[in-house]
């Protein structure tokens, strides 16, 4: 065992730690710490580099009025809220180079290293904050948090928890408290030291809440109040809760999961420390009026606070507590006028329009309760949808509230005012306001027929035939800022738009009476519209989702005819692969021998690929190539096998209907068709299953035919042999 202590180690580095580098000495009792000096920034992870930055964008990064009259309102960079602490003695500045010195050496075995953390970290005892927030030697205290135990670990924190605040808000000593954090997380699976971290992280906790708003608005103390309030909540650091991204957002949004669905997918690592999150976030939002309204419009607090509401879905009662608070109202009035105050309604319309504060209206929408999502919808976007909607950034907050409507009345409501408004929409470039629409009324089942009536008039004419809409909704953007609509034409090169590729994907999931127009016009493209369509990514997921929708078989057909000599072509790309599977699966018995001729011409090239030797076996190319007449016969087999069990089902469907005589349900008729679906994909695996136990089979009987066949041809030869040693011994008694 090595034990080290303050004058242990002898000086290896030859350039002692300098105070006068990193420190501009104030006064006599201590110094402060000045920003940026030159070579001495710190390298951001990149994880924790974007966890602040994670909003998406919305109009870029300018400042609005309330932003910058914050900013002039109250300054958390400013000298009179920075901290003055004392200068590190040299003696400690060379002890603590020495043991860095020794962790970089690997000299020692765990045993070893830890004896050194530990024993280091004693001599951090009183001096916690100046070492903490040191350039240099910060560095080597993360390294003595990730290698000492959960006792010596909780017994820094403890020590610091008063002056933790501090800690946090620098920027050398976020570090320090965010690995502190994560070292603390992996020994939360021990049960013998859960209330030691529980009681540790209470002493943190108190000690934030003292002023919580100068913790909140800094950018680094916001990043370790987020891992905080993840280790409380007992999930991981880095998890959806501390970072969210624009594209991850959009598809969660456009996704048709229900919220209670979504939040069953994110399990807890552990189960954490439920209480201490109730305390921890309710008694931030314990602040005067003043600092409420600069919690609503900062970036930093913003993201705390939407950290806070994502871990607290489900606890209903908190939300109810928490959420009028956030807005800016009055608890006490909240029994007799509802949550939302009457007075403030308008004030909250205008904060809307803030950066920070849309963002985190966002939030509060997607995790507000049935009752309180309502009456926000009711209080205070009812009516102003589409001036909202207009807003480079209200108009997020609006697709959050369409994406998370609760029900077919919320729906239709939203539908009826905005439903006139749709073309003026696109006119606006604010067509994820119309795509958010399209599939929350596709989820809910409410205003379908309505909202695929005012889509097609607002890219068409009454005069025009349908076969100009799914090209225009392809190219959305090339269309609607067409000077001449009139005389708009396919131009070929151009990119799908991705919104546009959105709202026809959740249209093919409506009933196919909802969306004739829509199929007639996919089907009437031109077979190079069809190809370029496919080549693209967000267009190839167009056409796989018109395969997956209620259309019949002959216009599947139809439309994977049009690809016809492409096949090769599209396998060799990457997203193309699984549009030839998609038409592979729609097409009848001579479609997909034409599919899996042409992937044969071009099958050795496609098996380097990285997708081509799954797609080969799911096709069973080589089946084809060896036996296409049992591979034809397979597949009619298949074919023939589904639609008998489709039929069964659609008659024994019937049959349960005329008994109870049940009202129309559309959400049935969605859960139908993805239990089809998975039937198929079952009748699939069942039949490939059996030709593999054939060609077994048929191996076996081969090699049993062959063994009999090698066995007569020994007994023949044992025969001729006898046949000519008699004929021999005849011969030589003769001569004889």
């Amino acid at each position: 065992m090595v034990s080290v202590g303050s004058k242990a180690l002898p000086l290896r580095r030859r350039n002692d730690h300098s105070i006068g580098e990193n420190h501009i000495v104030c006064e006599e009792e201590g110094v402060i710490y000045k920003g940026n000096r030159k070579g001495m920034g710190r390298k951001a992870n990149k994880k924790q580099s974007s966890s602040d930055g994670d909003h998406h964008s919305k109009g870029g990064s300018e400042q609005t009025e309330k932003d910058q009259k914050f900013v002039k309102k109250k300054d958390f960079s400013d000298p009179e809220t920075s901290f003055v602490r004392k200068q590190i003695d040299p003696e400690t500045a060379k002890y603590f180079s020495e043991i860095a010195n020794v962790l970089e050496t690997n000299e020692f075995d765990l045993d070893e290293r830890s004896v050194i953390c530990i024993n280091a970290l004693e001599e951090t005892t009183g001096k916690e904050v100046e070492l903490a927030n040191d350039f240099v030697i910060s560095h080597t205290i993360q390294a003595l948090l990730e290698g000492c135990g959960p006792d010596h670990l909780c017994g820094f924190l403890c020590s610091s928890a008063k002056s933790f605040a501090q800690i946090a808000t620098d920027r050398c000593g976020s570090h320090v408290a965010e690995t502190a954090l994560k070292s603390l997380a992996t020994h939360l699976f021990d049960e013998s030291f859960y209330n030691l971290i529980k009681d540790t992280l209470t002493l943190i906790c108190q000690a934030i809440v003292q002023k919580p708003v100068d913790v909140m608005c800094n950018c680094h103390g916001s990043h370790v109040l987020r891992s905080l309030l993840c280790l409380c909540k007992g999930v991981p650091l880095d998890s959806e809760f501390h970072t969210s991204k624009s594209s991850s957002i959009l598809a969660k949004r456009l996704n048709l999961k229900s919220e209670r669905e979504r939040n069953n997918d994110t399990p807890n690592v552990h189960e954490g420390f439920p209480d201490l999150l109730e305390f921890l976030v309710s008694e931030m939002l314990k602040c005067s009026k003043a600092d409420i309204t600069i919690l609503q419009v900062d970036q930093y607090s913003s993201l705390v606070l939407q950290t806070a509401l994502k871990l607290l879905v489900g606890q209903d009662q908190v939300l109810f507590r928490v959420i009028p608070v956030i807005l800016g109202c009055n608890l006490e009035n909240a029994e007799e006028n509802g949550f939302i105050d009457t007075t403030e309604v308008q004030n909250i319309r205008e904060l809307v329009k803030e950066n920070a504060f849309s963002h985190l209206m966002e939030v509060i929408l997607e995790v507000a309760p049935d009752t309180l999502y309502d009456e926000i919808f009711q209080k205070i976007f009812k009516g102003s949808l589409f001036e909202d909607s207009n807003h480079y950034s209200a108009n997020f907050t609006v697709q959050a509230l369409i994406s998370h409507a609760r029900n077919q009345s919320q729906v239709d409501a939203m539908g009826e005012e905005l439903g006139p408004k749709v073309k003026d929409l696109l006119k606006l470039g604010k067509a994820g306001v119309v795509a958010s629409l399209i599939t929350t009324s596709q989820r809910l089942h409410a205003y379908e027929h309505k909202c695929s009536k005012v889509l097609a008039a607002a890219v068409s004419s009454a005069n025009e035939p349908p076969k100009c809409i799914v090209p225009r909704l392809l190219l959305l953007e090339s269309y609607v800022f067409s000077n001449d609509k009139s005389n708009w034409s396919w131009t070929s090169g151009q990119r799908i738009n991705v919104m546009g590729s959105l709202i026809l994907q959740s249209l093919f999931k409506y009933p196919s009476e909802y969306i004739q127009p829509y199929i007639t016009s996919i089907i009437s493209m031109e077979n190079s519209q069809v190809l370029e369509t496919a080549k693209d990514g967000a267009g190839a997921r167009v056409i796989e989702a018109f395969l997956g929708s209620s259309a019949s078989d002959k216009q599947k057909k139809k439309l994977v005819g049009k690809l016809k000599g492409h096949f090769g072509e599209l396998a060799m790309n990457p997203s193309g692969s699984f549009t030839v599977e998609k038409c592979f699966n729609a097409g009848n018995i001579s479609l997909r021998e034409a599919i899996v001729s042409e992937l044969g011409a071009v099958q050795k090239e496609l098996s380097k690929t990285r997708q081509g030797p799954l797609l080969l076996r799911n096709l069973d190319v080589d089946g084809y190539s060896r036996r296409p007449e049992q591979w034809v016969s397979r597949q009619k087999s298949k074919l023939s096998f589904y639609k008998d069990f489709v039929a069964e089902s659609v008659e024994a469907e019937n049959k349960s209907s005329k008994r109870k005589n049940p009202p129309v349900d559309n959400s049935k008729k969605a859960a139908q068709q993805t239990n089809m679906k998975k039937l198929r994909e079952e009748i699939d695996t069942v039949l490939s299953s059996k030709k593999h136990k054939n060609e077994k089979k048929e191996g076996k009987s081969r090699d049993h035919k062959n063994v009999e066949g090698e066995q007569s041809a020994e007994k023949k030869k044992r025969k001729h042999q006898q046949k000519d040693d008699s004929s021999k011994s005849s011969k030589k008694k003769l001569k004889s």
